[in-house]
This record gives C-alpha cells, sequence and structure tokens, in this order.
C-alpha cells in the first residue's frame, strides 16, 4: 500500500533492509528506484557465537534481545553513513520465524527487564528450538477433537513445535514467573517494528506472514483462534488470546515512523517510515522475483520453499503437510504458501563439526606445533573442509555409491512436520571414505526438496521454475547441480547476496511510497539472475532410483526413529484417524 503522505517523488530515495538471519543481522542500503545496492554491513551475535542460553542436546536454542538490538544499532549506523539522513525514506525488517518472545505490558521483551535478564525462557524461542514437541502433538489432537474448526487447516493440517502457540505453551509450563509476567508474545519481526517506531502494543500492526503461516490466524474465522480453543489448549493462556491481535497487515504497509529515540540512535530522521515486518524467507521470495506459480527456495542453514499462486485460482483447496497458506503472506493479491526443510547447510555443518573433533580437542595439545601455529593450522583446515570435501564428493559415481542418508538431523518441516524424527545413514562399509558420506548427505537434502515438489504437485499446485537464493545457493556449485540434477528441473539463481535483506528494502520501498504496489517495486529493484543450473540428463536416472531408495528408507527410519519418552507431532493425530 503506497503511503499517502508521500514527499519522495522525483527526488533521491533511499530505503534500508535488515534482515535478522540465524547467526547475524545485516543491513542493506538500496537505491529505491533502481535497486542497486549502496552499501551493506553485518553483525554476529556476541552472546548466540558461544551458544550462551541454548542446550543443543535438548533442541534448545533461546536468543538474546541484546544481540539483535547491538547488531541493529552496528548495522544500520554504518550504512546510513553513506548518504544523507532525509533521503533514507523507509526501513523494514525481516527475521526468521517462528521466533517468539514474552514482552510486559509496554512491548519490552522480558529478558530486558529486572529478574529475567539471564532466564532463557525470557528471550526469543528461535525458529529451530524443538522443546514443545509434545506441545505441539497435542495442539493436532486438540484441533481436530474439540467440537470446534480445525485451526491448523491453513497451516498444512500438522501443526510445527517450531511455531508460535506450541513454543508459547511449553514456556509457560515450564516456567511460572515467565507465565506471570508475560502481558503478551511477539514474532521476533513484530517486536523489532514494535521497538523502532515507539507504537502502542494494543493498536500495533501485526505481521500478516508470521499471523497466518505460524499462530493459525485466518480471515474465515476472524483472526486468531477463538478463546475458548486457546484455554482447550492451555488454560495458563486463558488471558492472552486478548493481549494479542485481530487484524494482520501485509509488508508492504506502513508500520509508522522512526520514533526520536531510533532516529537518533541509527543516525536516521523521524521521517523514516518503518514497514510493517515479514519473515526472511518471504522477503527473500520478492527479492527472488517470484511470480505465480514459481518456487524460490531460500537456501541456508534450514531451507524455506516459497510459492506464490492468484488467490482466486487456489480457491478452496488445501495443501497438506506444508507450512501454510495465506492470502497476500508474501505478495499483496496472491496466495502465499509456504513448505521447508528444517536442515540443509545444518545437516553439512553438522558433518564439518563431526570431521574437524581432532582440530578442536588434539591439535590445542600439539607439542610440535605453536600456539600460533595451531590456530593458523585450526583456522586454515575449518575454512577449505567443505571446499574439499565437495571436490572430491563430486568426483563420486552416484551410480556406484551406495551410501544413503536421511536429512532429518534436526528433524522434518515438511511434507508433513515430525520433528520428532532423526537422520540416519545406511549401506556403509570399512570402505566408505568422508567424500562418500559427504555426497550421501548433499543428496539427502535434494531428495527432501524433491518430496517437496512432489507434495505441492500433488496436491494440485503446479511448480513452473525453480529459483535458489541464500548461502548455499550463491556458494555451492556441487549442491547446487545435484538439486537440478535430482528435481530433474532448471535452477535460476538470484544475482543479490543479501536477498532477504533487498525484499525487506523492496517492501521499505513500497511502504514509503516510492512505488505504488510489490510487483512494480519488484520489477524496478529485482537484481535478477546471475546464472541457471541445467539437469544433467546422464545423471537423472541414476537419482531418481536412488530417490526411491531415500523414500523406502524413510518409510522405515520414520517407524522405529522415536526414542523411549519423544512425541511425533504427528504421533497423536495418526491415533486417532
Amino acid at each position: 500500500m503506497q503511503n499517502p503522505n508521500s514527499t519522495v517523488s522525483g527526488s533521491e530515495a533511499y530505503v534500508i533492509g535488515i534482515d535478522y538471519g540465524t547467526d547475524s543481522v545485516r543491513a542493506l542500503l538500496v537505491n529505491a528506484r533502481t535497486g542497486q545496492e549502496v552499501a551493506q554491513a553485518v553483525h554476529y551475535y556476541t552472546r548466540w557465537k558461544t551458544l550462551q542460553y541454548c542446550n543443543p542436546a535438548r533442541n534448545q536454542f533461546r536468543q538474546h534481545p541484546l544481540d539483535y538490538i547491538e547488531g541493529l544499532e552496528a548495522t544500520v549506523r554504518k550504512v546510513a553513513q553513506e548518504v544523507p539522513a532525509e533521503q533514507i525514506v523507509g526501513i523494514a525488517v525481516d527475521t526468521t520465524g517462528s521466533t517468539p518472545g514474552a514482552v510486559n505490558e509496554q512491548g519490552v521483551a522480558l529478558a530486558l527487564t529486572p529478574g529475567f535478564e539471564e532466564n532463557p525462557n525470557a528471550m526469543f524461542v528461535l525458529w529451530k528450538d524443538h522443546t514443545a514437541l509434545e506441545e505441539a502433538a497435542e495442539i493436532n489432537l486438540k484441533a481436530r477433537t474439540w467440537g470446534g474448526d480445525d485451526y491448523t487447516k491453513f497451516e498444512g493440517g500438522i501443526y510445527s513445535s517450531e511455531w508460535f502457540w506450541a513454543k508459547i505453551m511449553h514456556v509457560v509450563r515450564e516456567d511460572e514467573a515467565v507465565a506471570q509476567a508475560a502481558h503478551s508474545w511477539m514474532e521476533h519481526c513484530d517486536w523489532i517494528t514494535l521497538m523502532l517506531t515507539g507504537s502502542n502494543l494494543a493498536t500495533f500492526k501485526r505481521s500478516r506472514c508470521a499471523a497466518g503461516h505460524k499462530a493459525m490466524w485466518h480471515e474465515s474465522w476472524g483472526g486468531l483462534p477463538m478463546e475458548e480453543f486457546i484455554q482447550h489448549l492451555e488454560p495458563k493462556l486463558t488471558y492472552l488470546r486478548g493481549h494479542l491481535y485481530q487484524d494482520t497487515y501485509t509488508a508492504d504497509e506502513s508500520a509508522g515512523t522512526l520514533s526520536e529515540e531510533w532516529a537518533t540512535r541509527l543516525g536516521l530522521t523521524t521521517n523514516t517510515v518503518v514497514a510493517v515486518g515479514s519473515f526472511d524467507a518471504h522477503a527473500g521470495a520478492v527479492a527472488g522475483e517470484i511470480d505465480a506459480y514459481s518456487m524460490v527456495k531460500v537456501m541456508g542453514t534450514s531451507t524455506c520453499d516459497i510459492v506464490v499462486a492468484p488467490s482466486n485460482e487456489v480457491g478452496d483447496r488445501l495443501v497438506h503437510g506444508i507450512c501454510g497458506q495465506v492470502d497476500g503472506s508474501v505478495i499483496p493479491g496472491m496466495m502465499g504458501l509456504e513448505a521447508g526443510q528444517s536442515a540443509f547447510g545444518d545437516l553439512l555443518a553438522w558433518f564439518k563439526q563431526i570431521v574437524e573433533w581432532p582440530l578442536r580437542t588434539m591439535l590445542p595439545n600439539s607439542k610440535v606445533l605453536t600456539p600460533e601455529l595451531q590456530e593458523a593450522l585450526r583456522e586454515e583446515i575449518s575454512n577449505n573442509l567443505l571446499i574439499e570435501l565437495a571436490n572430491a564428493a563430486e568426483q563420486v559415481d552416484p551410480a556406484e555409491s551406495a551410501v544413503l542418508a536421511l536429512d532429518w538431523v534436526n528433524g522434518r518441516r515438511t511434507p508433513d512436520a515430525n520433528q520428532g524424527l532423526k537422520g540416519a545413514i545406511m549401506n556403509l562399509t570399512m570402505g566408505t571414505n568422508a567424500p562418500q558420506i559427504f555426497r550421501a548427505l548433499v543428496e539427502a537434502i535434494c531428495y527432501g526438496s524433491k518430496q517437496i515438489v512432489e507434495r505441492f504437485e500433488k496436491e494440485g499446485i503446479p511448480i513452473k521454475q525453480v529459483i535458489g537464493i541464500g548461502g548455499v545457493a550463491k556458494k555451492s556449485r556441487f549442491v547446487m547441480q545435484t538439486l537440478a540434477d535430482v528435481l530433474n528441473r532448471p535452477i535460476k539463481i538470484a544475482v543479490s547476496e543479501q536477498a532477504p535483506a533487498l525484499g525487506a528494502a523492496i517492501y521499505a520501498a513500497v511502504a514509503a511510497g516510492v512505488h505504488p504496489d510489490v510487483l512494480t517495486a519488484q520489477k524496478e529493484m529485482g537484481s535478477g539472475f546471475a546464472e541457471t543450473y541445467e539437469p544433467n540428463p546422464a545423471r537423472v536416472a541414476d537419482y531418481q532410483a536412488r530417490y526411491e531408495q531415500y523414500k523406502t528408507f524413510g518409510q522405515f527410519v520414520e517407524e522405529v526413529t522415536l526414542g523411549e519418552g519423544e512425541v511425533a507431532e504427528t504421533t497423536l493425530v495418526d491415533d486417532q484417524a
């Protein structure tokens, strides 16, 4: 929606996209008329670097809001110095999600208030935190049996432990102090936007993509699930429904302008428009020049696979087992559909950590090398390890490799969310080496992608082209060629190195009134495509045969993978079938 108070027509106009990822935040200064990327800055979260407040063994991943605030100031102030402050007409924030956090009545994150500074439950619960497995399974059961609307039906029919309500239920059951102190809960993208504008929490414009894909918001039942259902889920949350929201807003709308405090802290002006927040994958899809029936794969630690389709063509069709379908969540006027994998780059990073064990544990005890040489050697090997593994794995003939892997080390997001699943590797022998295992892991993440494409098409949503963005898409030719071969489809790679930040900038340009709508801004500001990976016909048949083995292996592991005391998000639902 164009800002009716815009005064930027005909003048120099710049916007800033702020992209909060898992490990860092980046700010991108963009010419709002041409899309030229003028400057960028990256800040790595200080506390997160050492996994403070996290417990990977429990799948607990929490982030302190101070990491977000420090990164915001450091990056925006740096890029804002490149042009006069009055020419920066808009900013927009995208974040990971679902990453909710508890706030007080003023909208201040609890971890920033006395008594909660070191409490992980008062911090933001990162997207990949899976501590709410049992709560997700409970939501799935109760949504189908409580006697009213099935509030999961627009979110693929299976609610995930990665999402808003499951995480809140888990925290309030575990921590009475947080349960009592939390006036409301906010997604990360909403909280940053609220902070920047200084808006009133009760009237603040919440993100539609966050609410619709993760919080069971839908227009057909008047917003969020009704209070009776929330009370049925967890009596401790009975009050919460009235402290949240009814309406939601698309990311091209203005949430307000910078408060005086934040204009000063960022080196900007109080005339700078702040757009409604969004999720990183949705913003990235916009920068990837998504159009009807394109799939934009945002490939980093995990993947988010974003598809848009004309809402009138989707109609009442529900795509089972994805992460939701929401009108306007990506491009206003179109249905946004989201899927994804819980581990993509993370699977390869896990294997790298396994191989690096001697560097971390034995090298520091070396009596041959000085501490300086130890560090230099560790850094050299670590920086080159994935590159060398990929080069060696590329030489392995897939037709002759028996090693097969599943990509579920962090559970399965799509199709059919089940975060209780575990990764597995089969056909290991005394002759198996590291490049063969690495190749099997690369193939596994590609087979997982193929299952997602097949689910969309089985449910009547054709995928006409595939577009890759994100760190893996830009950095790993081996992964991208394997993906093209497995999917048997060309994959176009977007030019921008910072696609989610560019997408946020596109939203900001519309909210500030530089462009009338997202599609126009996308055409003017999009960066285009750097290259296209074409499938290798000689490999397609081999990969198809191995893909069938992958599916069979997955069916077997899914039956036996749950350990004692663990609950799959689909288990209680399946028991009712």
